[in-house]
């Protein structure tokens, strides 16, 4: 699976998801960002890397691959790709760890054990295994519905569980946006022959979007965003001259929040 655009959408998107895959529920996805860096004159690409933004360089990277098929030669060539990362771009960090997320276990290939020394690096993750347990978590399935086959009852069906799935579990009305909205277009890139009014109804999302539930959760995720900008205006209204009382008045804001915020 090089470079598949919908893994890098959504570990771009909702690195959260990652976490949880990975099984470090508490980590703080905000400090990290995700890209998919070229190598010079090599033709080598990172299928993705999350890489700390700046000020959080005492905190591990991770490289990821995602794979689909068998390649006797996978490790080799996914080690060298890090290598070739960590000797052109000098990241600041000094843990890493290599991860790899497979569709099923019977698709790894070898260690090689001349790569003996980077197995402590290593994360695998069998899409497959982790899919039979009796609760299996919100990314797995998701990253189950990416790799599934092109088969439509058995694709709805998983879609249609994992956006109630998604409803129950998710408080933050933004992000559960952001997962629903995923899931869309995961099953629109199977199935591109559907209009997008077909794919809703297919999916049940009109009933979903009508519920008390979901529409408190977009006007909080409006709400929340409405906030967020008005407290990024603050430090550039402060840097033009305005007072606290004049920037609290302007964005309709209490003092406090204004001071807080200016003395970060």
């Amino acid at each position: 699976m090089t470079a598949d655009p919908l893994f890098y959408e959504i570990f771009k998107e909702l690195p959260e998801l990652f976490f949880e895959l990975i099984g470090l529920h508490g980590k703080e996805p905000s400090i990290y960002k995700f890209s998919a860096p070229d190598f010079k004159q090599k033709g080598f690409r990172l299928d993705g890397l999350l890489l700390t933004k700046e000020g959080y360089n005492y905190k591990e990277i991770y490289f990821l691959e995602a794979q689909s098929y068998k390649d006797k030669h996978f490790y080799d060539k996914f080690f060298g790709k890090i290598i070739l990362y960590l000797t052109q771009y000098h990241p600041p960090n000094k843990d890493w760890y290599a991860v790899v997320i497979y569709d099923k276990h019977s698709n790894e290939g070898k260690f090689p054990p001349y790569l003996n020394l980077l197995l402590p690096t290593l994360r695998c993750f069998y899409l497959d295994e982790l899919a039979k347990a009796p609760n299996p978590s919100l990314p797995v399935g998701i990253m189950r519905l990416v790799v599934e086959k092109k088969k439509q009852d058995k694709t709805t069906e998983l879609a249609r569980q994992l956006i109630n799935q998604a409803s129950q579990e998710l408080t933050d009305a933004t992000l559960k946006e952001k997962v629903l909205e995923f899931i869309k277009t995961v099953v629109i890139d199977k199935f591109a022959n559907l209009s997008r009014e077909e794919l809703e109804v297919m999916l049940n999302l009109e009933s979903l979007k009508k519920s008390k539930v979901y529409q408190e959760g977009k006007e909080e995720g409006r709400e929340e965003g409405a906030l967020e900008t008005k407290l990024q205006m603050v430090p550039k209204l402060i840097k033009l001259g305005l007072s606290i009382e004049q920037v609290a008045e302007s964005l309709e804001l209490d003092m406090e929040t204004i001071k807080k915020v200016a003395n970060q």
